[in-house]
């Protein structure tokens, strides 16, 4: 069983899992192991990881600001591999899931990216703008290096789609709540609610949610309803902060706020 699969498994008739999102290499490079850390110490179940991408497409402005820092940085995919293999060297159970795009694992190569993901501890990868259609060489190689593949599913997913998307994931399958990019605000509950049941009619793997998280109360009422509630852009913006430390101690009290609202399965 994986980290994925276990966290789901435990959490499963308790509570949805909290994943939260950061840059790797954002605000700057030396904080991102320590920030992992503080954000499995405040409550975090699964880490999610950015690669610094020069155009995150499906990202709103404050997680694309964040990209652009990690870059100003240097920070490479390199980098943000070696800040999992640091951070497992303290923690061999959370999981982590990097989250980026096509074009630098293309270059990388995709068997070479699976196995360098596999040998630094990551669980699971997102790579937002490869559809499952076009996944084959990817699928084959993460299969190989038994890394899980999360693919993305929004509100306009028809039937065919959603069983496609089930067929090719595994650990779970991220569910994008609006149509929009990261950031955006009017969480509709009841709608997500809705879509989430025909999502469930297709697949069986966990669906967490994500894109419209914004505070403790929306988190509260994602949580009745998601197996996962995952948030970021609203992580993100308390990362913008003068001095290394205060932006690890808001960030450590707004996801310990978030962790603390989730409410108790019935």
């Amino acid at each position: 069983m994986s980290r994925l699969q276990n966290v789901f498994a435990q959490l499963q008739g308790k509570r949805a899992a909290l994943v939260t999102f950061v840059t790797g290499g954002d605000p700057e490079p030396a904080l991102t192991v320590p920030l992992l850390h503080a954000l499995v110490e405040a409550g975090a179940d699964v880490l999610e990881v950015g690669i610094p991408f020069s155009d995150p497409m499906a990202d709103g402005p404050v997680i694309q600001m964040s990209h652009q820092r990690a870059l100003a940085h240097g920070t490479t995919m390199g980098d943000v591999l070696a800040m999992v293999a640091s951070f497992r060297q303290q923690d061999t159970r959370t999981p982590v899931v990097l989250m980026g795009y096509v074009n630098p694992v293309e270059a990388m190569g995709y068997a070479v990216f699976a196995r360098a993901c596999a040998d630094a501890g990551v669980d699971g990868v997102i790579l937002v703008d490869l559809p499952p259609e076009e996944a084959t060489e990817w699928l084959a190689a993460a299969r190989r290096a038994g890394v899980d593949r999360v693919f993305l599913l929004a509100p306009t997913s028809p039937p065919e789609r959603i069983t496609r998307v089930g067929e090719a994931s595994s650990g779970f399958v991220y569910y994008v709540a609006l149509k929009g990019v990261t950031g955006a605000a009017h969480l509709d509950i009841a709608d997500v609610a809705k879509k989430l049941a025909v999502v469930r009619s297709h697949l069986r793997l966990p669906v967490g949610v994500g894109f419209g998280v914004q505070d403790a109360a929306s988190a509260r009422a994602l949580g009745e309803v998601a197996d996962a509630v995952i948030v970021g852009s609203a992580l993100i913006r308390r990362l913008v902060a003068p001095e290394g430390k205060d932006a690890i101690a808001g960030a450590r009290s707004f996801v310990a706020g978030l962790r603390a609202a989730l409410p108790p399965r019935q």
